[in-house]
């Protein structure tokens, strides 16, 4: 079983969201996706995970792996709807992950108060 994304941006941050089930069959999907997300845009990436069945360990490793590309890169990656089967767990070689409950909580952190909501 593999994974189907689909980046989109919002305002000054990309979101690319996943849907099916983060394993070993998938990472090298997932893995091509955030080299993509990484060449386009700038800012912050919040990786939605409200579709996410699940992840294995070699997903998990994966994501911890994106969070290090992206910090590389200058770009942080937030995490949002983390699947109920698993915990993204810091091992300390990746930078602070921000893990929010679900996208609509991610995007708020985002929000420009002078932004009236039009474009």
């Amino acid at each position: 079983m593999t994974i189907e994304w689909r980046y989109t941006t919002h305002h000054s941050l990309g979101i690319l969201s996943l849907a099916g089930y983060l394993g070993p069959d998938a990472v090298h999907r997932f893995t091509g996706a955030i080299g993509w997300v990484q060449a386009r845009g700038t800012g912050p990436v919040i990786l939605d995970l409200t579709e996410l069945r699940g992840w294995s360990a070699a997903g998990q490793l994966a994501v911890a792996q994106a969070a290090r590309q992206l910090h590389s890169g200058g770009r942080r990656l937030e995490l949002a709807a983390i699947p109920a089967d698993g915990c993204l767990v810091p091992d300390g070689t990746h930078p602070p992950t921000p893990v929010h409950c679900d996208l609509p909580t991610a995007l708020a952190t985002h929000r420009d108060p002078a932004w009236d909501g039009r474009e």
